[in-house]
């Protein structure tokens, strides 16, 4: 690629990246790198705060998923991001990330982290990538406004009344989670200022909290392993259009389910002292969410998806005559965590100290049926501020996917997670913000007068 260097417009042109963030960085930096004069524009004291944080303070920068896959993790929105991820995807980033020295493994679920487990190093590659090509980054600087005329951009106006000039804007400020990271929905109000349409906005991968506060209180931080977690409408009013329909045979618990499902998924979940969180219960919070808005929404615990009822009351049935003295909590003790014993024991109706030789056939089933489903209302997720990621955001439908520019408004050009993108946890959505970022960063250099062949 050759870029030609107009230099009567790089000293009056500017480009102007709002947001010190994944998406920001490196769409300031491919600008720069392109030629343009770039302003960086971070409301913290320092960039890069929410990267910090992702992973674990590890930064799962990408996933090896195929690009189908990849996609298809976004729901009805991922082939949207098509475009950029032809630009600039997997190899490109992790490319980027090792002419800093940066080098990647692989983990479970096909997550890609710094060798080095740490975030820290992320940012420092791209606070190098920004100082190498001469970024003019301006900390504690909030954007109070985006100006434009007939022909589009003129710059922004700082919250301290200071206008900077520029031709074309990248809003790059992220969503509302994590406010104190500095995603505090700044970029949403920009962009409604223009006149873009936002999306409602729900938290993403986030607990929530149940409404049966006293058993989420006794089995604070109990992980459960290998369970199927399942949130269904309490009514047919509240099932949203993202309903997902599931096989029900097997392994799934129920072989009807008891309403309809909103999702379904199997893994690791654990109880906090307001409720459920852990991965699937992450997965599933934004459904569970948008859900919420139309109706109750209970969940399901299947303790033993990998049994049917009638195989797990045949087990029952083998262990009772093999040890017919046990009293019920120590039966549970063989099914359950400890801590999950007694209550489990109090919610199953049957007297405390009744022999596993006295169990009635009714006992079994109503001991199978807890087992299998054990149910909770949900109340609300967390709010969005202590969501990983921000659902909903600006409509896609105004943005071109090749360049990420604005259809109403010629100059700006959106990145990052202030669009209505969103995906499952394994570095999806960190994948997304780097690749938007890039391609709005090389069209705004491109708009801004740099020629590039």
């Amino acid at each position: 690629m050759k870029i030609k260097d107009d230099s009567s417009q790089l000293n009056t042109q500017r480009v102007i990246v709002i947001g010190g963030g994944a998406a920001g960085l490196l769409a300031a930096g491919r600008a720069a790198e392109l030629g343009a004069s770039v302003t960086l524009l971070e409301r913290m004291d320092e960039p890069g705060n929410k990267l910090l944080i992702t992973g674990k303070s590890r930064c799962n920068l990408t996933n090896i998923a195929p690009l189908k896959e990849f996609l298809t993790a976004f729901g009805p929105n991922g082939k949207f991001l098509y475009g950029a991820f032809s630009r600039f995807f997997r190899d490109e980033l992790l490319g980027f990330f090792l002419r800093y020295g940066i080098e990647t493994k692989n983990e479970r679920g096909g997550r890609v982290f710094p060798a080095s487990d740490n975030a820290a190093d992320v940012v420092a590659a791209l606070m190098s990538y920004i100082k190498d090509h001469g970024v003019d980054l301006r900390l504690s600087s909030r954007v109070a406004g985006i100006e434009r005329d007939d022909r589009g951009v003129t710059g922004v106006i700082l919250d301290s009344g200071e206008f900077i000039p520029g031709t074309a804007v990248i809003l790059a400020a992220g969503g509302s989670s994590y406010p104190a990271t500095g995603s505090a929905g700044d970029g949403f109000r920009l962009a409604e200022k223009l006149g873009h349409k936002v999306n409602t906005l729900y938290p993403a991968l986030v607990p929530l909290v149940i409404k049966e506060i006293s058993y989420a209180i006794a089995f604070q931080g109990v992980s459960l392993k290998n369970v199927r977690l399942t949130a269904y409408a309490v009514n047919k009013a509240s099932i949203p259009e993202m309903t997902i329909e599931h096989d029900y045979g097997r392994g799934t618990g129920w072989e009807k389910p008891p309403a309809p499902i909103i999702e379904s998924r199997f893994g690791e979940m654990l109880f906090t002292h307001f409720g459920i969180g852990g991965p699937i219960t992450l997965l599933m919070s934004q459904a569970v969410a948008r859900a919420l808005d139309a109706g109750p929404v209970s969940v399901s615990i299947n303790l033993k998806p990998a049994l049917t009822n009638k195989e797990l009351d045949a087990r029952l049935l083998r262990e009772f005559a093999v040890s017919p003295k046990r009293q019920l909590p120590a039966i549970l003790r063989e099914l359950l965590p400890e801590k999950m014993v007694d209550l489990m024991a109090g919610i199953s109706g049957i007297p405390m100290g009744r022999t596993a030789s006295n169990f009635t056939t009714e006992d079994r089933h109503r001991l199978v049926k807890l087992l299998k489903g054990l149910t909770f209302d949900v109340k609300t997720p967390l709010p969005i501020g202590a969501a990983m990621v921000t659902a909903g955001g600006i409509d896609l439908k105004e943005i071109d996917p090749r360049t990420m520019a604005s259809k109403l408004v010629p100059g700006l050009y959106l990145a990052g997670e202030v669009l209505d993108l969103d995906a499952d946890t394994g570095g999806y959505n960190l994948q997304a913000a780097f690749s938007t970022g890039w391609v709005a960063g090389e069209a705004a250099a491109k708009f801004a007068g740099i020629i590039i062949e």
